[in-house]
Protein backbone atom coordinates (compact mmCIF):
# COMPACT_ATOMS: atom_id res chain seq x y z
CA UNK A 1 0.00 0.00 0.00
CA UNK A 2 2.97 2.34 0.69
CA UNK A 3 4.49 1.72 -2.43
CA UNK A 4 1.62 2.63 -3.94
CA UNK A 5 0.98 5.57 -2.25
CA UNK A 6 4.52 6.63 -2.62
CA UNK A 7 4.53 6.02 -6.77
CA UNK A 8 1.71 8.05 -6.62
CA UNK A 9 2.94 10.91 -5.17
CA UNK A 10 6.11 10.82 -7.26
CA UNK A 11 3.85 10.83 -10.16
CA UNK A 12 2.18 13.66 -9.33
CA UNK A 13 5.09 15.62 -8.52
CA UNK A 14 6.49 14.79 -11.96
CA UNK A 15 2.75 16.04 -13.68
CA UNK A 16 2.88 19.26 -11.57
CA UNK A 17 6.55 20.04 -12.76
CA UNK A 18 5.65 19.01 -16.45
CA UNK A 19 2.90 21.64 -16.56
CA UNK A 20 5.09 24.41 -14.47
CA UNK A 21 8.23 23.99 -17.19
CA UNK A 22 5.37 23.47 -20.55
CA UNK A 23 4.31 27.43 -20.34
CA UNK A 24 7.91 28.25 -19.67
CA UNK A 25 9.25 26.73 -22.64
CA UNK A 26 6.56 27.54 -24.80
CA UNK A 27 7.31 31.01 -24.05
CA UNK A 28 10.70 31.39 -24.80
CA UNK A 29 9.96 29.32 -27.42
CA UNK A 30 7.35 31.46 -28.71
CA UNK A 31 9.58 34.78 -28.01
CA UNK A 32 11.12 35.92 -32.08
CA UNK A 33 14.32 37.96 -31.78
CA UNK A 34 15.52 40.75 -34.42
CA UNK A 35 18.99 41.42 -35.02
CA UNK A 36 20.39 44.91 -35.50
CA UNK A 37 24.16 45.69 -36.45
CA UNK A 38 25.30 49.78 -36.10
CA UNK A 39 28.34 51.55 -35.76
CA UNK A 40 29.00 55.51 -34.92
CA UNK A 41 32.10 57.58 -35.37
CA UNK A 42 34.37 60.69 -34.75
CA UNK A 43 36.93 62.54 -35.51
CA UNK A 44 39.41 63.95 -32.77
CA UNK A 45 41.98 66.14 -32.40
CA UNK A 46 44.58 64.06 -30.67
CA UNK A 47 46.45 65.57 -27.73
CA UNK A 48 49.05 62.26 -27.15
CA UNK A 49 52.05 61.54 -29.41
CA UNK A 50 54.06 58.51 -28.77
CA UNK A 51 57.70 58.41 -30.63
CA UNK A 52 59.78 55.61 -31.16
CA UNK A 53 63.50 56.84 -31.89
CA UNK A 54 66.82 54.07 -32.34
CA UNK A 55 70.29 54.36 -31.94
CA UNK A 56 72.29 51.83 -33.84
CA UNK A 57 75.88 51.33 -33.86
CA UNK A 58 78.13 49.14 -35.30
CA UNK A 59 81.51 48.17 -35.09
CA UNK A 60 83.54 44.86 -37.36
CA UNK A 61 86.04 44.06 -34.49
CA UNK A 62 84.73 44.82 -31.43
CA UNK A 63 81.20 44.45 -29.38
CA UNK A 64 82.57 46.58 -26.58
CA UNK A 65 83.73 49.10 -29.11
CA UNK A 66 80.18 49.87 -30.80
CA UNK A 67 78.41 48.91 -27.47
CA UNK A 68 80.50 52.21 -25.73
CA UNK A 69 79.74 54.06 -28.49
CA UNK A 70 75.67 53.67 -28.33
CA UNK A 71 75.95 54.33 -24.89
CA UNK A 72 77.44 57.37 -25.65
CA UNK A 73 75.06 58.43 -27.90
CA UNK A 74 71.97 57.41 -26.49
CA UNK A 75 72.69 59.11 -23.09
CA UNK A 76 72.97 63.00 -25.10
CA UNK A 77 69.90 61.63 -26.85
CA UNK A 78 67.51 61.24 -23.93
CA UNK A 79 69.52 63.55 -22.02
CA UNK A 80 68.17 66.84 -24.49
CA UNK A 81 64.62 64.57 -25.39
CA UNK A 82 63.95 64.68 -21.34
CA UNK A 83 64.49 68.97 -21.58
CA UNK A 84 61.65 68.95 -24.68
CA UNK A 85 58.77 66.88 -22.51
CA UNK A 86 56.83 67.82 -19.18
CA UNK A 87 56.55 65.07 -16.97
CA UNK A 88 54.20 67.06 -15.23
CA UNK A 89 51.35 66.13 -17.68
CA UNK A 90 52.46 62.28 -17.50
CA UNK A 91 55.41 62.74 -20.53
CA UNK A 92 58.29 60.52 -20.37
CA UNK A 93 60.86 58.65 -22.21
CA UNK A 94 61.23 55.51 -21.91
CA UNK A 95 63.64 52.24 -22.88
CA UNK A 96 61.73 49.97 -24.90
CA UNK A 97 63.69 47.64 -26.75
CA UNK A 98 67.94 47.32 -26.36
CA UNK A 99 69.79 44.44 -28.38
CA UNK A 100 73.15 43.57 -28.77
CA UNK A 101 74.28 41.18 -31.66
CA UNK A 102 76.32 40.11 -34.37
CA UNK A 103 75.32 39.83 -37.81
CA UNK A 104 76.68 37.78 -40.35
CA UNK A 105 76.22 37.57 -44.86
CA UNK A 106 75.99 34.40 -46.52
CA UNK A 107 77.73 32.93 -49.39
CA UNK A 108 77.72 29.59 -50.87
CA UNK A 109 75.50 28.42 -48.32
CA UNK A 110 78.46 29.65 -45.10
CA UNK A 111 77.70 32.13 -43.02
CA UNK A 112 80.24 34.89 -42.76
CA UNK A 113 80.42 36.97 -39.89
CA UNK A 114 80.03 41.10 -40.76
CA UNK A 115 80.05 43.22 -37.88
CA UNK A 116 78.56 43.47 -34.34
CA UNK A 117 75.25 45.52 -34.24
CA UNK A 118 73.72 47.42 -31.19
CA UNK A 119 70.63 48.89 -30.96
CA UNK A 120 68.77 51.25 -28.45
CA UNK A 121 64.94 52.04 -28.83
CA UNK A 122 63.22 54.48 -26.73
CA UNK A 123 59.72 55.87 -26.69
CA UNK A 124 58.90 59.57 -25.85
CA UNK A 125 55.63 59.95 -24.56
CA UNK A 126 54.66 63.42 -24.90
CA UNK A 127 51.26 65.88 -25.18
CA UNK A 128 53.96 68.29 -26.33
CA UNK A 129 52.74 67.99 -29.86
CA UNK A 130 53.84 70.93 -31.17
CA UNK A 131 57.49 69.88 -30.15
CA UNK A 132 57.30 66.15 -31.76
CA UNK A 133 59.35 67.18 -34.67
CA UNK A 134 61.94 69.27 -32.81
CA UNK A 135 62.15 66.29 -30.68
CA UNK A 136 62.74 63.86 -34.32
CA UNK A 137 65.36 66.68 -35.36
CA UNK A 138 67.15 66.77 -32.12
CA UNK A 139 67.38 63.15 -31.72
CA UNK A 140 68.86 63.06 -35.02
CA UNK A 141 71.53 65.88 -34.69
CA UNK A 142 72.69 63.66 -31.69
CA UNK A 143 73.05 60.71 -33.83
CA UNK A 144 70.10 58.81 -33.65
CA UNK A 145 69.22 56.41 -36.61
CA UNK A 146 66.11 55.37 -36.88
CA UNK A 147 62.42 56.97 -36.24
CA UNK A 148 60.63 53.90 -35.87
CA UNK A 149 57.20 54.43 -35.16
CA UNK A 150 55.08 58.07 -34.71
CA UNK A 151 51.22 57.49 -33.26
CA UNK A 152 49.05 60.00 -32.36
CA UNK A 153 46.14 59.22 -29.35
CA UNK A 154 43.53 61.26 -27.31
CA UNK A 155 43.57 61.20 -23.61
CA UNK A 156 39.68 60.70 -23.02
CA UNK A 157 39.66 57.93 -25.62
CA UNK A 158 36.87 56.28 -23.08
CA UNK A 159 34.80 58.98 -22.93
CA UNK A 160 34.67 59.36 -26.74
CA UNK A 161 34.33 55.42 -27.19
CA UNK A 162 31.11 55.89 -24.25
CA UNK A 163 29.49 58.21 -25.77
CA UNK A 164 29.53 56.77 -29.56
CA UNK A 165 28.23 53.23 -28.07
CA UNK A 166 25.27 55.33 -26.67
CA UNK A 167 24.86 56.27 -30.08
CA UNK A 168 24.95 53.65 -31.89
CA UNK A 169 22.88 51.52 -29.42
CA UNK A 170 20.06 54.33 -29.71
CA UNK A 171 20.11 53.85 -33.56
CA UNK A 172 19.98 49.71 -33.21
CA UNK A 173 17.17 50.26 -30.85
CA UNK A 174 15.50 52.50 -33.05
CA UNK A 175 16.05 50.25 -36.15
CA UNK A 176 14.43 47.25 -34.31
CA UNK A 177 11.73 49.18 -33.88
CA UNK A 178 11.48 50.05 -37.39
CA UNK A 179 11.60 46.25 -38.57
CA UNK A 180 9.42 44.93 -35.77
CA UNK A 181 6.71 47.62 -36.53
CA UNK A 182 6.78 46.58 -40.00
CA UNK A 183 6.56 42.80 -38.88
CA UNK A 184 3.46 43.61 -37.02
CA UNK A 185 5.77 42.93 -33.75
CA UNK A 186 6.92 44.84 -30.86
CA UNK A 187 9.97 44.92 -29.39
CA UNK A 188 9.96 43.91 -25.42
CA UNK A 189 13.91 43.59 -24.51
CA UNK A 190 17.16 43.24 -24.88
CA UNK A 191 18.38 39.81 -25.84
CA UNK A 192 22.05 40.03 -26.36
CA UNK A 193 24.22 43.41 -26.78
CA UNK A 194 27.72 42.55 -28.09
CA UNK A 195 29.93 45.83 -28.39
CA UNK A 196 33.04 47.48 -29.47
CA UNK A 197 35.80 49.99 -30.00
CA UNK A 198 38.47 51.22 -31.80
CA UNK A 199 41.10 53.96 -33.07
CA UNK A 200 43.23 54.52 -36.07
CA UNK A 201 45.85 56.16 -33.68
CA UNK A 202 48.82 55.19 -36.17
CA UNK A 203 50.81 56.92 -38.68
CA UNK A 204 53.66 56.21 -40.58
CA UNK A 205 56.01 59.74 -40.29
CA UNK A 206 57.66 60.92 -43.36
CA UNK A 207 61.15 62.85 -42.02
CA UNK A 208 64.94 63.45 -43.07
CA UNK A 209 66.99 61.00 -41.40
CA UNK A 210 70.47 61.63 -40.44
CA UNK A 211 72.55 63.05 -42.64
CA UNK A 212 75.13 59.93 -43.50
CA UNK A 213 72.65 57.77 -44.72
CA UNK A 214 70.68 59.76 -47.15
CA UNK A 215 72.79 59.03 -50.41
CA UNK A 216 73.56 61.87 -52.74
CA UNK A 217 72.12 64.33 -50.49
CA UNK A 218 74.11 67.46 -49.52
CA UNK A 219 75.47 67.34 -45.96
CA UNK A 220 74.66 71.34 -44.84
CA UNK A 221 71.10 70.72 -46.30
CA UNK A 222 70.52 67.56 -44.51
CA UNK A 223 71.59 68.62 -40.87
CA UNK A 224 69.53 71.54 -41.67
CA UNK A 225 66.50 70.14 -42.56
CA UNK A 226 63.58 70.61 -40.36
CA UNK A 227 61.26 67.62 -39.70
CA UNK A 228 57.11 68.42 -40.59
CA UNK A 229 54.57 66.80 -38.71
CA UNK A 230 50.55 66.84 -39.26
CA UNK A 231 49.26 65.11 -36.40
CA UNK A 232 45.86 65.64 -38.36
CA UNK A 233 42.65 63.67 -36.60
CA UNK A 234 42.32 60.69 -34.67
CA UNK A 235 38.88 58.69 -35.99
CA UNK A 236 37.30 56.53 -33.10
CA UNK A 237 35.05 53.77 -33.76
CA UNK A 238 31.36 52.08 -32.16
CA UNK A 239 29.81 48.66 -33.28
CA UNK A 240 26.97 47.09 -31.79
CA UNK A 241 25.51 43.95 -32.42
CA UNK A 242 22.33 44.24 -30.91
CA UNK A 243 19.80 41.29 -30.40
CA UNK A 244 16.18 42.24 -29.56
CA UNK A 245 12.94 40.06 -27.94
CA UNK A 246 9.92 40.78 -30.62
CA UNK A 247 6.57 40.08 -29.37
Amino acid sequence: MKKIILKSLTFGVLISCLALSVPVLADTIERGYVSITTSANTEVVPDIADVSIAVQTYDSKSLQKATNENKEISEKVIASLKTLINPANGDYVKTINYSATPLYTYSSNKRNFDKYQVSNTVVIHTKSIDKVGEMIDKAISLGATNVDNLAFSISKYDDQCNELLVTATQKARKRADILAKAASTTVTGVRSLNVSCSANNSVTPQYRMLASNIAGADMAEAKSASTTIEKGVVKVYANINATFFVK
